[in-house]
């Protein structure tokens, strides 16, 4: 049962964080989205709206890379330090 959890855990985890950083890149780098907020006079915790939408983008780029990299120590895939890889 384990082995069944573990061998279907690396696709399943290509697949979320895949779209995960997809949809990341769409927000980075589609013109609609942005374009929505670029007007706006807004203040977010006192930074303007679309400076707010990029400091929000790395944010979240972030945390998808240490989740990524908390999944993969789970799963075993990180070479412990000292090994060769």
């Amino acid at each position: 049962m384990a082995e069944s959890i573990q061998s279907s855990m690396p696709n399943s985890k290509k697949i979320v964080f895949g779209i995960y950083f997809f949809l990341l890149l769409l927000m980075a780098l589609c013109p609609p989205f942005y374009l929505g907020v670029s007007g706006s006079k807004q203040l977010v915790l006192g930074v303007p709206l679309p400076i707010f939408y990029w400091i929000a983008n790395a944010v979240l780029v972030g945390l998808g890379i240490w989740a990524l990299y908390v999944a993969e120590g789970v799963s075993g895939e990180l070479a412990n330090e000292g090994e060769p890889t």
